[in-house]
C-alpha cells in the first residue's frame, strides 16, 4: 500500500517546512493599524476565528515587522479579508517597502472603522478588533483580537486564495453573500 505522503524523506528544516505549509490553502487578509496619516497595514494570510462568546479572532504578526510595536502597545486594529479582485493589494502590502501613512490609507480605499482602523474597501469582510492578548510563538506574536464590529462585503466577488507560494482562482462557483450593513458588535471593554 502506498501512501500520498514521502515517508523516507523526513526533515524539519526551515525550507521543508516552509513548503509543505505552502500546501496549506488559505484565504489572504489585510491587517491595519490607524487611520489617514497613523495607517500602518501588513498582508496576512494567518487569521483563525477563535470564539463565538466573546467573539475572539487570532492573528500571528512577525515580531520584527512594523505593525508589530503598535499591536503590542494594544492598538485597535482591523482585519479584512481580500477579494480575488484586491490581488494588488495582497502584493503590495507584503513587500518591506510597502506604503505607510496617507499613502497605506488611500491604496486601501480610504475606508475607517468605528475604532479608528483602517479597511479595504471592497473586502469581502473586515473585522475591527481590540487586543485581548498576546502569547510568544518563536519569532511572531500571537494576538488574540476580541471582535468590537463585523463587516460583510457588499459583493459576489470570490476570495482571494493563496497556494503553493501563488493566488490561484477558485473554480467552483461560490456562494454569494447576503448583502447586509456593516454593524457594530457589543462588547464589553476591560
Amino acid at each position: 500500500m502506498s501512501s500520498a505522503i514521502d515517508h523516507e524523506r523526513i526533515r524539519s528544516d526551515r525550507a521543508d517546512f516552509r513548503q509543505a505549509m505552502s500546501r496549506f490553502c488559505t484565504g489572504v487578509t489585510v491587517i491595519a493599524c490607524g487611520t489617514g496619516a497613523s495607517t500602518e497595514a501588513m498582508t496576512a494570510n494567518s487569521l483563525t476565528s477563535v470564539s463565538l462568546d466573546p467573539l475572539l479572532l487570532l492573528v500571528s504578526i512577525r515580531t520584527t515587522g512594523r505593525l508589530h510595536p503598535r499591536l503590542a502597545d494594544g492598538a485597535a486594529f482591523s482585519v479584512s479579508v481580500l477579494a480575488e479582485e484586491q490581488q494588488y493589494l495582497s502584493g503590495l502590502f507584503a513587500r518591506p517597502d510597502r506604503p505607510a501613512g496617507e499613502a497605506a490609507y488611500e491604496r486601501l480605499g480610504g475606508w475607517t472603522g468605528a475604532n479608528g482602523t483602517a479597511l479595504a474597501a471592497g473586502a469581502l469582510a473586515a473585522f475591527e478588533c481590540t487586543v485581548e492578548a498576546a502569547y510568544p510563538g518563536g519569532d511572531h506574536t500571537l494576538f488574540l483580537g476580541r471582535v468590537t464590529a463585523v463587516h460583510q462585503g457588499r459583493t459576489a466577488h470570490r476570495p482571494l486564495v493563496f497556494y503553493a507560494g501563488g493566488h490561484p482562482r477558485l473554480t467552483d462557483q461560490c456562494p454569494r453573500p447576503a448583502l447586509s450593513r456593516p454593524r457594530e458588535v457589543e462588547s464589553t471593554h476591560v
